[in-house]
């Protein structure tokens, strides 16, 4: 069964991947992005924006990546476990470098510094961006501090962008990376939606999967789906789908918030709003 035909929409609207064509650019999101824009253009060596599961470190970082300009080479690395020399095989690989795959972890900060020299040269600058960085070994960590010494007498070679979740900031409290710590220029914490903005969130994602009607969300379901999801924006698109199911199901055409009831019901790291009257395997059912 498709509801996405059902309720006139051209895509999934509540998708858990992250797609900046969805963006929504709420308060923290916003505050974040701006925190990210005046770091770069003030040339600063070290961002870091921490935030819980769910709350749009990922999409925030690929739309930040999107805004830069022809003036920037960007670098992205996902994989937060890679030990120093497999950090540095990664950059070489993101700035387009042939290295040889076996070299060791001095030709390769050399291959690095001197991308970056021509770059500099070529009035380029380059961003480093690292996700899921509460994840990364602390010798990792070393390992990219010591990349951003890398400088000329007017500014930073590399800035470098820390992505991760609140762990992260115990991990920079061990003494053998407090130089790394006090590198650290700008920093922002990224928290959930505000309740005033979970409307306009789930309107803004339908728009931009082609929804046009009247509004398909109660606002007894978005009062329910802010408290269920305690406003983790990766939640409420669970939430809302789930919710969107059992409608369909029903062959209704609003959600209420008896949905959302049911919907948190099935999600474990949802807030439960109640006990739930429907049977469980409905859910499922509707969802194959």
């Amino acid at each position: 069964m498709n509801y996405v035909a059902y309720f006139g929409l051209r895509e999934p609207p509540f998708g858990i991947t992250p797609d900046t064509s969805f963006f929504y650019a709420c308060r923290s999101i916003q505050e974040a992005l701006n925190t990210l824009l005046v770091a770069m253009g003030n040339g600063e060596g070290f961002i870091k924006i921490t935030g819980e599961v769910g709350t749009g470190k990922t999409l925030l970082c690929r739309k930040f990546l999107a805004t830069l300009d022809s003036g920037w080479v960007s670098a992205y690395v996902p994989n937060p476990t890679l030990e120093p020399r497999g950090l540095l095989l990664a950059l070489t690989e993101e700035l387009g470098l042939a290295v040889d795959a076996s070299a060791d972890q001095h030709r390769l900060i050399k291959s690095v510094t001197k991308c970056l020299l021509d770059l500099a040269r070529l009035r380029k600058r380059v961003v480093l961006c690292m996700d899921e960085c509460q994840a990364m070994p602390l010798e990792t960590l070393e390992a990219v501090r010591l990349l951003t010494n890398l400088e000329t007498e007017k500014r930073k070679l590399l800035h470098v962008v820390m992505f991760g979740q609140p762990e992260l900031d115990r991990k920079l409290q061990d003494r053998s990376i407090r130089q790394l710590l006090q590198r650290i220029t700008f920093h922002h914490r990224l928290s959930g939606l505000q309740e005033d903005e979970v409307g306009a969130y789930i309107a803004h994602r339908l728009a931009v999967a082609g929804y046009g009607a009247e509004a398909l969300f109660s606002e007894g379901a978005i009062t329910a789906l802010h408290r269920a999801s305690r406003g983790v924006p990766r939640l409420v698109n669970i939430l809302a789908h789930k919710s969107l199911l059992l409608v369909f199901g029903e062959g209704k055409r609003q959600v209420e918030r008896r949905h959302v009831v049911v919907a948190a019901s099935d999600t474990p790291s949802a807030a439960s709003l109640g006990r739930s009257w429907w049977p469980r395997f409905r859910l499922f059912r509707w969802a194959d």
